[in-house]
């Protein structure tokens, strides 16, 4: 995604914006539809505002020029065709009732008609003004009566008529064009719409991969296929990987004997997503006094308060990385990582030398992903209640929310907030830090125990700066939303978690870090395992891109690396998973393309079941393109 599109996407999951798979890949084919009626390929950019709006009309919407500014800024260069599916999540199409409701604000008589005189004095001097001679255009292109009146219940659905005509036509013309789609990118079956679009996972034909019989271990077939274009001799491969898995097989990590007599620390964070869609949390440095035996876990940490209703975001996946760290952070070397899985809880168990180390938590965002505002329901929460005498409190929802909040910036779990702890919080919702003279104010102000914040404490800090406020709930919701709460009060855009390290010999202390070079030092750890463990397949057409799968118990990955010696030759790969069946991909998106640079590897997708108690097939074809 270009500069500064990146702060108005949410990149939300398929499975939370779409109720059923046959409305997912509806939307899919609508937005491929719109897209291809500008630009003749959806691997082409957007490169102007104009050409922006040209593509949102073809889909239906109305954009206006506050919309097209939102989602175009000044530094904004190009958009994608992620971008733009993006875009159409968060816009939604004119609806005749919205253009019938407009123009009865502007029928003075209600009869159903405009008069010519009145139309033009609202739309030149109200919102953006239109000109006369736009006006004019518009009585022209419609039947009005003799008295120059315009029938506007007719005006709207001629409107609403003629933007679905345009879809229709849209996709027809990528129905007849299926056969020039599947030998441009190397896809492979492609199925017109009939009533609704079926579902990719409920195809009219069997793979393979769903034919091959269930073992203990996953089956995987791999095979290159050479095309070639039809109007070039510039030869294109496809690299189609198979690999289906089975529920229940894996093998489970049993717990070191006498663990409860082991050595412990463990801590507490948070995996936020920000605005861009990307996932931040925070570092922790573990040190170990001598060599032992070491059992690692990251699990997500419950905050239900009924057992027997779990968290939302128990499901989410979760993994941690352990590198070394060395005096520089370009030493730092991949160490080892937790494969294994317990339920939620995800395990690494072995030796590790005396010395220090980087924890560096990790998910997929396959599970976690931020959802759209407009998809939740209801009205937001009220946070402040008054009495009678205005005098302001905190509401039950908003406190248990806060509750929540101490439970999730308390790292160490004493039931206390810290300096430390508190100013985390301070970073997240604020960017500002508490110094020490503003504790001891707080101190002196608020419940603490042993120069920490209490619970209690922590109530009468928010308490105090709401009626600061006079009530104003603005900067409760700046701060609500910061730490990944919808106004709801649902803790939708976060996963809190919980990590414990048990040495068997000594014991092991750990202490949170915010590291400028934390996503960098996990990324080459992510990029470590899956080179590590899987071998690399070279595209034939280009022989030194090459692809890395990763398979582990419960997660693929694919990298994709361009080892091309050209410091300018860059390498466009697209990427299509419509044949799999039960998974769900970090991108979002069943078919897209990466731009990988020359010398340059790249973490192309990380694939999960959906549903984990049944088989799932990944079956991703990945075909090289021509350089333009």
């Amino acid at each position: 995604m270009s500069t500064g599109s990146v702060l108005f996407f949410n990149k939300m999951s398929l499975q939370e914006s779409f109720r059923t798979p046959d409305e997912e890949e509806t939307f899919y084919l609508h937005c491929r539809a719109a897209y291809l009626s500008v630009f003749k390929s959806s691997l082409m950019n957007i490169s102007s505002k104009q050409q922006l709006c040209r593509a949102l009309q073809q889909a239906g919407r109305n954009p206006s020029y506050a919309t097209l500014n939102k989602y175009w800024t000044p530094k904004t260069s190009k958009l994608n065709f992620d971008d733009f599916c993006e875009i159409l999540k968060c816009e939604r199409k004119i609806e005749e009732t919205d253009l019938l409701r407009a123009f009865k604000r502007m029928d003075v008589n209600g009869d159903g008609y405009i008069s010519h005189t009145e139309l033009e004095k609202a739309l030149t001097t109200r919102g953006e003004k239109m000109t006369t001679e736009e006006i004019n255009a518009i009585f022209s292109l419609l039947d009005i009566n003799k008295d120059g009146k315009l029938n506007y219940p007719e005006f709207c659905r001629l409107f609403v008529s003629t933007v679905e005509r345009c879809e229709t036509a849209a996709l027809e013309r990528l129905e007849a064009n299926a056969k020039l789609k599947r030998q441009n990118f190397g896809s492979q079956s492609y199925s017109p719409p009939k009533g609704s679009v079926s579902s990719s996972a409920a195809g009219t034909s069997q793979t393979a991969a769903t034919l091959l019989p269930s073992s203990e271990t996953a089956q995987e077939e791999s095979h290159i296929t050479p095309t070639k274009g039809t109007q070039s001799t510039t030869r294109r491969s496809s690299l189609s990987n198979q690999i289906t898995m089975t529920p229940g097989k894996a093998l489970k990590l049993q717990e070191p004997s006498g663990l409860q007599e082991w050595y412990n620390s463990g801590v507490r964070g948070c995996f936020f997503v920000e605005t861009d869609g990307s996932i931040g949390s925070l570092q922790y440095q573990l040190h170990i006094p001598q060599t032992t035996n070491v059992y690692l876990t990251i699990q997500p940490l419950s905050l239900s308060r009924r057992p027997d209703i779990p968290s939302s975001w128990m499901a989410v996946d979760t993994a941690l990385f352990v590198t070394s760290a060395g005096e520089a952070k370009e030493d730092s070397t991949l160490v080892c990582f937790t494969e294994a899985r317990d339920r939620e809880k995800y395990v690494w168990k072995g030796e590790l030398n005396a010395g220090s180390y980087y924890l560096l938590p990790f998910t997929s965002g396959c599970k976690l992903k931020r959802r759209n505002k407009k998809t939740t329901s209801g009205k937001a929460v009220e946070l402040i209640n008054r009495s009678d005498t205005e005098e302001i409190d905190l509401s039950r929802e908003l406190r248990e929310a806060l509750s929540d909040i101490f439970d999730i910036i308390d790292i160490d779990g004493n039931g206390l907030l810290s300096l430390e702890e508190y100013n985390f919080f301070e970073l997240r919702t604020s960017g500002e830090k508490c110094d020490k003279d503003a504790w001891l104010v707080c101190k002196e102000n608020f419940d603490m125990r042993k120069n920490q914040l209490t619970r209690q404490g922590f109530m009468e800090l928010n308490l105090l700066e709401a009626t600061e406020k006079e009530g104003d709930p603005a900067d409760l919701w700046l701060s609500l939303e910061a730490m990944g709460y919808n106004r709801m009060l649902e803790l939708a855009d976060a996963c809190p978690f919980q990590i414990d390290v048990h040495c068997e010999a000594a014991q092991p202390s750990i202490q949170p870090v915010s590291m400028a070079s934390g996503p960098r030092l996990l990324n080459q750890a992510l990029q470590k395992s899956i080179t590590a463990r899987a071998g690399a397949r070279a595209l034939r057409g280009q022989e030194s891109v090459f692809i890395y799968t990763y398979r582990g118990e419960h997660r693929i990955s694919t990298l994709i690396a361009n080892k091309v010696v050209s410091t300018n030759q860059k390498a466009t790969v697209h990427v299509n998973n419509e044949q799999s069946r039960n998974c769900c991909s970090s991108r979002g998106l069943n078919v897209f393309a990466v731009e990988v640079p020359a010398r340059t590897k790249m973490v192309c997708q990380h694939v999960l079941p959906v549903n984990e108690r049944q088989d799932w097939t990944y079956n991703c074809v990945e075909t090289l393109l021509p350089s333009t």
